[in-house]
């Protein structure tokens, strides 16, 4: 069998992103990383609930992503855990970015890392921050919906 696999490993997601914001479009990209942050990105110890993206001189950085130390290794060895890190783009793919977020005012926010195909990467969403209003009204819709399939369900 192979070591690796067609699929993909969801290791974490920030649930709390697609509350927040408006996703309007996402994108698949790399993270540079370093040996002890992908070791500890496989056990699962990742947050991204704090995390944004930057374009910073053409390039995209991750930032505020929490990845705890790799217990297993020395302290000498070990990474920061909420250094900026390097997002993997096509050029083409930061052009349009870089237009859509200084024009239109976009945030970039990381909605969740995975494996695929032995790669780490993460999966980076176009957001426009929601208001008051539509976070209520996105929870009565989902209420009513809870509601509805609650009556469909005894019929």
């Amino acid at each position: 069998m192979s070591e690796k696999s067609e699929g993909y490993k969801v290791i974490s997601d920030n649930r709390q992103a697609r509350y927040l914001y408006e996703i309007l479009e996402t994108y698949e990209a790399g993270i540079q990383l370093t040996g002890t942050e992908v070791k500890s990105i496989r056990a699962g110890r990742v947050n991204l609930q704090d995390g944004y993206a930057l374009l910073r001189n053409g390039e995209a950085w991750l930032i505020n992503v929490h990845i705890s130390p790799y217990t297993a290794s020395g302290q000498y060895f070990n990474h920061e855990p909420r250094r900026t890190r390097k997002l993997l783009l096509h050029r083409q793919e930061l052009r349009k970015l870089i237009g859509k977020v200084e024009q239109q005012g976009l945030t970039l926010v990381p909605l969740k890392m995975y494996l695929k195909r032995g790669w780490v990467k993460i999966s980076i969403a176009l957001g426009k921050g929601k208001k008051l209003y539509d976070k209520r009204e996105d929870l009565k819709r989902r209420q009513d919906q809870r509601d509805i399939q609650r009556a469909m369900k005894n019929y």
